[in-house]
């Protein structure tokens, strides 16, 4: 059985608030009583994309588990690499691939710079494609990135949503060990399809976005910020059935 912790949108900003937040979760996972194949952080780590934002990132996102980052909206690739990741700057794609005992986890860049919006270039979509290639026909590819390729029915998600999302749903088409699609961005946990897919989309750390038929009194107040951060655990049995798990942290 293989076990995935799958959180997404830190918005580390330097404050106290944030900070505790993906601390509270971090503290968890780090507590339990089981070894994890991997802790998914997608996207939006940092408010600001400062370096201290970034380095104050690296120390909080650290486990005995395996851990794997992809940018957000809020991230900017270059400072993402130099102060979180370590590596030479550079304004490049920032994907990168897991292999785990029994299943692939590729994290793609979704982000555009600049932009809310999320959009999958074609060097990206390249390298997935050489990623499910390589996959031998009977171990499960999971795709994470940070924005959802299909529709939550919130507009203001939605309007930022991933586009140009037919051509990843003609990638998948290609290779149907591709199992799930894995997402942040919205705040909010959700569970769609995309492709004829999974699409699993964690909830926020640092908020919880508030759905539209729940602000009728407060139309423009998007988020909680009261509620406890959250995350997904994905499970992937000895048969391949994907089982998602949604848990609240609190301190």
């Amino acid at each position: 059985m293989i076990v995935i912790a799958h959180l997404s949108d830190t918005h580390l900003d330097g404050a106290q608030r944030s900070a505790q937040r993906t601390r509270t979760v971090m503290h968890y996972l780090e507590e339990l009583p089981y070894d994890l194949d991997a802790i998914l952080v997608t996207g939006d780590i940092t408010d600001h994309a400062l370096p201290e934002e970034y380095e104050q990132a690296r120390r909080l996102l650290t486990s005995r588990h395996p851990v794997m980052v992809c940018p957000g909206n809020h991230d900017e690739r270059a400072a993402f690499r130099q102060y979180l990741l370590k590596q030479p700057g550079s304004a490049a794609p920032i994907n990168q691939v897991h292999h785990a005992a029994g299943v692939v986890i590729a994290l793609c860049d979704s982000s555009v710079p600049g932009k809310d919006e999320g959009f999958l270039e074609d060097q990206t979509l390249a390298w997935l494609e050489d990623i499910l290639a390589q996959a031998p026909d009977d171990v499960p590819v999971l795709v994470g990135f940070h924005h959802p390729p299909a529709p939550l029915h919130v507009p203001f998600i939605d309007g930022i949503r991933q586009f140009g999302a037919e051509r990843l749903s003609a990638l998948a088409d290609r290779h149907p060990n591709l199992t799930a699609f894995l997402a942040g961005h919205a705040h909010t946990a959700a569970a769609t399809t995309f492709a004829g897919r999974p699409l699993l989309v964690a909830p926020g750390v640092v908020s919880t976005l508030r759905l539209p038929w729940e602000r009728h009194a407060h139309p423009e107040d998007y988020v909680h910020l009261d509620q406890p951060p959250a995350l997904a655990f994905h499970v992937l049995d000895d048969e391949g059935r994907l089982t998602t798990h949604y848990r609240c942290v609190n301190d």
